[in-house]
């Protein structure tokens, strides 16, 4: 299974055939192939518990017999399960330029592909969708835009 999981890890393209929907689900495919990867390694899922520290740009997670592992850290956005919004990272008040990143490419490839979702600062939608805007944020520089 290990190997599948970083096979899928090296970064794709998406493809003049691919639609924006299509590209959405394989990253939703490689962030979930990556987070097994993380679970089965280093045991993501079993902290007790974790911390972001966005002065740093770092999260730590704290795992049993003591472990602790740090990592740097992009903010995607933030979802809102009162009201079901979220908040891009690319113009959050709260996030400094530096981890605004990943949340930006989205951004671009979202404009590329003329998608408002990916392009207005505040979105109505629900955490499954959340989480699709977290796996195109999670996909590095390597968009391009879909023929329609």
């Amino acid at each position: 299974m290990l190997k599948s999981s970083f096979e899928f890890l090296v970064r794709r393209k998406q493809t003049a055939v691919e639609s924006p929907a299509q590209f959405i689900a394989a990253a939703r495919e490689g962030l979930s192939l990556q987070t097994s990867t993380h679970a089965a390694t280093w045991h993501l899922g079993q902290e007790i518990n974790w911390a972001a520290d966005l002065n740093a740009g770092t999260i730590t997670f704290n795992l049993p017999e003591q472990v602790t592992a740090v990592a740097p850290i992009q903010v995607v956005g933030t979802y809102n399960t009162a009201d079901g919004t979220f908040l891009w990272g690319w113009d959050h008040p709260s996030v400094s330029v530096p981890l605004r990143s990943h949340a930006q490419l989205a951004k671009d490839w979202g404009r590329a592909n003329r998608l408002a979702n990916f392009t207005s600062r505040l979105v109505a939608c629900s955490e499954e969708e959340a989480w699709g805007f977290a796996a195109v944020a999670n996909e590095p520089v390597r968009y391009f835009v879909c023929e329609a």
